[in-house]
């Protein structure tokens, strides 16, 4: 969504999310089971995000958020839809329920989670905008941009940030406006610009469709706080609960040691408490959010824990390569932290 100083939202589009929140009673869970199918809005092409491999088969972390939130509902991972949006679509598709959870590259903010009706569940991505830069100019700082044109997508959070920026600093710039990250990374490589900014896992995808990738580098330095994560129509607290504890479930399975491949022995003979309550051995976990006591095991069984989902998508087992940095588990040097089952 496109935030600036002179104008938010219209008044038509904040009644839509005001009204449709008071409108949402707890009726998601009972739709999906009924519909035997997740919607999930993505991206319409991040790689390592959210898109379709060489077969249309939807790939990347965000699209994996979305096949663990169908296994802790319907047992499947496959029983989802995506929806690909655009940043200026992705809100009113939520809105108007033509989705059942946006899962899109998608920054929590103040505004965001207070006017538009809406609800941010969890973070699954922790990031920061940055900036890519072709080699040859010898920019090591944002503090060299004075003159710049900088080439940006149209409905972020970004204008803002840059408008935070550089003012502050008596540096002016240039922006160059697109409307998806496709294009912002076309406008980039042909010289429209100087510099691309977006949140550096968007950098890192886009510098893998530049034709030379090799010849530009992102700037070590962040201009600010971007936890992305998955938002929900207002009014539906135990939907809410539900998609926020389908990822809770991935981040505490990683930090007990249960994965993909020793799930089902560690269900037979949980080493501790712990893993017994998550995998539903013990206690009614699932039932208090109204699903099935296996919601965490069919999670991890068939879609992973976030360390696997992780280094699948975008990080050491990716073509992007991203390390773990701060989304490494609270206790190896990263803030990824999920309350505990039980």
């Amino acid at each position: 969504m496109r935030y600036n100083n002179k104008m938010m939202w219209s008044l038509p589009a904040l009644a839509l999310g005001l009204g449709l929140s008071a409108q949402a009673s707890a009726a998601t869970l009972d739709e999906v089971k009924e519909r035997g199918e997740l919607r999930c809005g993505v991206n319409v092409g991040l790689s390592g995000f959210s898109s379709p491999d060489e077969n249309g088969t939807w790939q990347g972390l965000d699209v994996e958020t979305c096949r663990g939130i169908a296994a802790a509902v319907l047992g499947d991972p496959e029983a989802v839809s995506f929806t690909p949006l655009t940043a200026k679509e992705r809100f009113t598709a939520l809105q108007s329920g033509e989705i059942d959870v946006l899962s899109r590259n998608t920054t929590w903010t103040a505004t965001r989670d207070n006017s538009l009706g809406l609800n941010f569940t969890a973070t699954t991505f922790y990031d920061g905008q940055g900036f890519m830069v072709a080699k040859d100019l010898g920019v090591e700082s944002p503090d060299q941009f004075d003159g710049a044109s900088i080439c940006i997508q149209s409905g972020t959070t970004h204008e803002l940030n840059l408008a935070d920026y550089f003012p502050s600093r008596g540096i002016e710039i240039q922006t160059v406006t697109f409307d998806t990250p496709d294009q912002t990374a076309q406008g980039f490589a042909s010289g429209r610009c100087d510099i691309l900014t977006s949140d550096t896992s968007q950098l890192s995808a886009l510098r893998l469709q530049l034709p030379e990738p090799d010849s530009v580098e992102i700037l070590e330095t962040l201009i600010s706080k971007e936890p992305l994560g998955p938002v929900v129509r207002q009014g539906d607290d135990q939907w809410l609960d539900i998609v926020q504890w389908s990822i809770f479930a991935m981040v505490n399975a990683e930090e007990l040691g249960v994965t993909s491949e020793n799930v089902d022995e560690m269900r037979e003979d949980a080493p501790n408490p712990q893993v017994a309550r998550l995998l539903g051995v013990d206690g009614n976990y699932g039932e208090q959010l109204g699903i099935s006591n296996d919601w965490a095991y069919n999670i991890v069984k068939h879609v992973g824990n976030y360390g696997e989902v992780f280094a699948a998508t975008v990080g050491e087992d990716s073509p992007m390569q991203i390390s773990r940095g701060m989304n490494a588990l609270w206790n190896e040097g990263g803030i990824l932290y999920a309350p505990p089952v039980r």
